[in-house]
């Protein structure tokens, strides 16, 4: 009979068993299978390395790799080490197994289990922990790098007296230390406690002592650590205080140490550490004495000790000492938070002068004309909201599109509102790979307006238009655009397939790209690496790549500056400028912490959005909470050929000293920032509104009306939509009161209004142009709150309930349009304040907004009319409005008797204008009632009695033949 257990020379094994073919076919599919895990792992790596050499910041990436290799491999190699040393420590000091208990009997089929395999157990159980703590280490690289390369900042904090470098630098990495060792002591107490109780060193039923001497002093020892350690963190604790965030009724996001804090929490840490210290000693003692007692009570009393007095005493402090008399104990306090906010949100130099909001009476309307012309350029030409007629003006083919928000520049001297024509991949007529990829490939040209002027049609006045593009740049720059915001897909170049360039009056023209940007797929593994990449196999053998053809990806601005400089904060909103022959994109960065002492957080997603933000000018990392942020780099990103260019902005900035000693090369200096560059370069947007979102609370520097919040105040809504989100700052050319400079300087303004109320409380101004000495000065005009002044909100309800402008507004509506409010802008002048707002219609056949009227208040005056001239004559006193009355009511000048034309006394023109003002009180009074039936049919009398009117008066004044 043969063997039913299978013995060697049984059939059934030989049935069973794999042939040789067989096994050399798995054995091939294994290794292919390693073979392709391998290259899809060499793949990412091998075109990160070709992105980074093609964009010539390979030290970038150099510097990262082996920085997170070498942390991996030191600390992996320590997580690895502790815990197979204690592992193999305790197997070591097991107990002679004789005498063996039920318990040890139960356990011995697991240890005669572990015993073969007992070595690649305990290289197994070190390799994983190894790996985990090594790739967490790994994940550290821009700590240490900062640690090791740490500038001092030159200030210390006040409470400490230490370098604010050690909050940012180096306290960032002990705590990973410390965090690194506990981790270790803890696996290494558990994998020695397994050990320990399989084989005998520790007991759970068994009779006597439940300990052997060896485990008890193993384990002691790895306590007497974790103690160690314990005492180590209470002793940073101290200085974490510095920069510990906490709910403060003076600030949702307050830093640093409050009266509690330095009289009871702090002293309590102290005494915490020596407890610690003691207890560890008493852990390590046991290494002799062989018994826990000592150390267990010890490490019960300083739980205890934790408990009363890092928790219950600071909470008697603060009902009992604090709570009674808060302002006089917490002023101290609120006085350095002040300070440091200030300083790391650079508002410290903020100037503050009060403003009376209202027009000096004492001024002659004539001169006040004169000087609202000087005092500022106003935009009419709302960025926001022109890009459609941008679109249908200039977007000439579907494949071509303008963003959504254009950016606002000067050139020559003047306010000009500009977008770039890029490529839309929506609006390909037909989609597939090679036309997504190869074909079309790139936008073309530049389009560019006046910002203070439009057509007499209302669209925009172009300075620079047309394919290719024409105007006040010339045309003979390079216009073709391979990187912009909107272009997000990949596409591949160079080679045998030719791509559209443009198309004009004699057809499509077609180019071939000649730039050095991008990588060369030339090489077979460069192919086979991006088709991986890529998820696109025809990438590998697609005919239309041959020989010099190049591939083109992380084409957005934003997306390339981030990647070559990973330490940076990118701004939400990159814009294109024309220099030196070439587009470029200016893109502003920022380098951040959240290790300022005593300096109070903000999230730069919440401080940086308004109506206009969304997925495209969003900040990078909008949900890093910092406390100090500096507009430390100007970079610069090609149009044509991508490149890359980081320029040292602030040279006093010590976090980006820090990064330019870590990655050196890659920041030029400040110097090389050629002159027209520099005319183009401006005060950021994203940093401008943290700084206004910090200056509502504190632009007070006084601790007690800081405590109070009595002066806070809040960025208004945006007055132009129905969103409720916060109004967006603008950039306008003007003058603020006592300026130094003779001329409009280019400015970022805002307003404020105080806590749950409209009426204005400040406004804000910072002098956005570099090319002026006092670039980056912050002006604030406090208004008083004894006699309110109006606010954004109330200036456009008080436009939207004037009757004949809203008649007006009504009338412009008229059939299918729309009415698009642009920005409203304010402006300070003679001591009160200008609000100047733009009117758009949209009328359902263009589809695009035609400025139509101009909104103007001041000094509690109104115009609505068809020009910002007219309508700033008539609040100046300098003009009549036009408004839309009967000729026979029209006022006369003194002696002059009223007009009376013949089609003012024409019967069916008297009928029609009865009629018409008929229509108005019976819309006004169907408004009020809210009866809109009613309502649709005024309106309806109204447009038909008008037409009435015209068509009569037309053929009154219509020349008589041989007249």
């Amino acid at each position: 009979m043969p063997d039913r257990g299978g013995g060697p020379s049984g059939p059934r094994m030989r049935v069973g068993r794999p042939s040789r073919r067989a096994r050399t076919l798995l054995l091939t599919l294994g290794v292919l299978a390693v073979l392709a895990m391998a290259f899809i792992m060499f793949a990412g790596f091998w075109t990160d390395w070709l992105w980074f050499r093609s964009v010539k910041y390979s030290s970038v990436f150099t510097t990262t790799l082996w920085t997170k290799i070498g942390l991996f491999a030191v600390f992996g190699l320590l997580m690895a080490g502790a815990v197979g040393l204690n592992v193999w420590l305790a197997y070591r000091l097991r107990p002679p197994l004789s005498a063996m208990s039920m318990e040890q009997q139960s356990l011995d089929r697991y240890r005669m289990s572990v015993a073969p395999y007992r070595k690649w157990l305990l290289l197994g159980v070190a390799a994983v922990v190894g790996l985990i703590a090594g790739a967490s280490a790994a994940g550290q690289w821009k700590t240490w790098l900062m640690y090791v390369n740490g500038v001092p900042f030159g200030k210390k904090d006040p409470q400490f007296h230490l370098d604010v470098s050690f909050y940012t630098f180096d306290l960032p990495w002990y705590r990973f230390l410390l965090g690194f060792g506990f981790a270790a002591v803890v696996l290494s107490v558990i994998a020695a406690v397994v050990v320990h109780y399989l084989y005998g060193g520790l007991r759970v039923t068994s009779p006597g002592a439940r300990a052997t001497a060896a485990a008890t002093g193993h384990l002691s020892v790895l306590l007497g650590l974790f103690v160690t350690f314990k005492a180590v963190a209470y002793w940073l604790d101290r200085y974490g205080l510095a920069v510990k965030s906490s709910d403060f009724k003076a600030s949702d996001n307050w830093t640093g140490l409050r009266y509690v804090d330095a009289n009871a929490y702090l002293p309590a840490k102290t005494i915490l550490v020596a407890i610690a210290a003691i207890c560890a000693v008493l852990f390590f003692a046991t290494l002799w004495r062989r018994t826990w007692q000592l150390p267990v009570i010890g490490f019960g009393l300083m739980v205890l000790s934790a408990i009363l007095i890092g928790g219950l005493y600071p909470a008697i402090v603060q009902k009992f000492q604090v709570q009674p008399n808060e302002q006089a104990k917490e002023s101290p306090y609120v006085e350095k938070n002040i300070k440091a906010t200030r300083d790391a949100y650079g508002i410290d130099g903020t100037e503050v002068k009060d403003y009376p909001g209202v027009p000096n009476a004492g001024t002659n309307k004539d001169q006040l004309r004169k000087t609202a012309d000087t005092t500022a350029s106003i935009r009419l030409l709302d960025p926001n909201i022109v890009s459609p007629a941008f679109q249908q003006l200039q977007q000439v083919k579907g494949y071509y599109a303008f963003p959504s928000t254009l950016a606002v520049d000067r050139y020559s001297g003047q306010d000009t509102v500009i977008g770039l024509r890029e490529l839309n991949i929506g609006g390909i007529p037909k989609n597939n790979w090679i036309n997504d990829h190869f074909r079309y490939t790139h936008g073309f040209g530049v389009v560019a307006a006046k910002g203070n002027t439009a057509t007499d049609k209302g669209a925009p006045d172009f300075t620079q238009s047309d394919l290719p593009s024409q105007g006040m740049f010339g045309k003979d720059f390079q216009q073709r655009i391979y990187y912009g915001e909107q272009t997000k897909q990949y596409s591949i170049v160079g080679g045998p397939q030719k791509e559209l360039d443009y198309s004009d009056d004699k057809g499509e023209k077609e180019t071939s790209y000649k730039g050095d940007s991008g990588v060369n797929l030339d090489s077979p593994v460069n192919r086979a690496a991006y088709a991986l990449a890529f998820s696109e196999p025809q990438i590998l053998y697609s005919g239309a790549i041959g020989e010099g053809s190049r591939i083109l990806y992380n084409r957005t601005p934003k997306d390339r500056v981030e990647a070559v400089a990973p330490w940076l904060t990118i701004d939400g909103a990159p814009y294109p400028a024309v220099v030196d022959g070439r587009i470029k994109w200016i893109v502003d960065a920022y380098t951040t912490t959240n290790g300022y002492p005593y300096a109070s957080r903000t999230t730069l997603g919440q401080s940086t959005a308004d109506s206009l933000t969304n997925s495209q000018r969003a900040v990078v990392a909008q949900e890093n909470r910092v406390n100090y942020i500096r507009n430390s780099v100007k970079a610069t990103v090609d149009a044509y050929d991508g490149t890359v260019d980081l320029y040292q902005w602030d040279t006093q900035d010590p976090v980006l000293k820090t990064w330019m000693k870590a990655f050196p090369g890659t920041v030029k200096p400040k110097s090389e920032i050629s002159k027209p560059l520099m005319d183009h370069l401006r005060y950021p947007q994203d940093l401008f509104k943290v700084q206004r979102e910090l200056l509502t609370r504190y632009h007070v520097t006084d601790p007690q009306t800081f405590l109070s919040g009595s002066e806070a105040w809040q960025v208004p809504d945006d007055p132009t939509t129905k969103a409720g989100t916060a109004v967006p700052p603008y950039y306008l050319s003007m003058k603020m009161p006592e300026q130094k400079e003779k001329d409009q300087v280019f400015s970022l303004t805002t307003t404020f209004t105080p806590n749950g109320r409209d009426n204005l409380s400040a406004f804000m101004a910072v002098n956005a142009d570099p090319g002026t000495p006092d670039y980056g000065r912050i002006r604030l005009l406090k208004l008083p709150t004894s006699s309110p002044v109006d606010g954004p909100k109330q200036v456009q309800s008080k436009f939207n309930s004037e009757p004949k402008i809203a008649e007006s507004i009504r009338l412009l509506r008229g059939g299918d349009s729309e009415v698009e409010y642009g920005n409203l802008l304010s402006v300070p002048l003679d001591g009160g304040m200008l609000y100047v707002e733009p009117v758009y219609v949209r009328s359902a056949t263009l589809k695009y907004p035609l400025l139509r009227k101009v909104l103007v208040t001041y000094g509690g005056q109104t115009a609505f009319e068809d020009t910002l001239e007219k309508a700033l004559n008539v609040v100046f006193g300098a003009e009549a409005p036009t408004t839309p009355v009967p000729p026979e009511t029209q006022p006369t000048k003194p002696g002059e008797t009223p007009a009376n034309p013949p089609a003012a006394q024409d019967p069916t023109v008297k009928a029609a204008l009865a009629d018409a003002q008929k229509a108005v009180e019976d819309a006004d009074k169907a408004m009020k009632a809210g009866d809109w039936n009613a309502y649709g049919k005024a309106q309806s009398d109204l447009q038909a009695a008008l037409k009435r009117a015209i068509e009569a008066e037309a053929k009154l004044t219509a020349p008589r033949p041989g007249g």
